[in-house]
């Protein structure tokens, strides 16, 4: 099935790149010995070191845009919860940005009744 640029991924197609995403950045050996899920945490499960999230935000900001700033998304979080987020919480944030990115973009593109056709 061909993804349409028109409708935002799905959860799966999402943690799908994700999950590529973090084998580009700390390697697939790691990675196969643990299957990345949505209850998959960065800091406990993936140990992810602060430059490795530097490298994620970086990957997802080429993938999604601007939109999804995961530095604005980590600073909205206390210490407590960035250490006990998991990948489902970004894949959720992502869907949630790039459905309400789709929006407005659909919104603005609406075409404008020419004066022409008005009279």
């Amino acid at each position: 099935m061909e993804s349409d640029r028109s409708t935002p991924p799905h959860t799966a197609e999402i943690l799908a790149e994700i999950t590529a995403m973090l084998v580009e950045i700390v390697g697939d050996e790691f990675l196969l010995a643990e299957e990345v899920t949505m209850k998959t945490t960065f800091n406990e499960d993936l140990a992810l070191e602060s430059i490795e999230f530097v490298a994620l935000a970086e990957l997802l900001h080429q993938r999604y845009g601007q939109q999804v700033d995961l530095m604005g998304f980590l600073a909205e979080k206390d210490m407590e919860a960035i250490l006990a987020m998991s990948v489902g919480e970004l894949v959720e944030h992502i869907g949630r940005v790039t459905h309400a990115a789709l929006s407005r973009a659909r919104h603005t593109d609406l075409p404008t009744p020419s004066p022409a056709a008005a009279g």
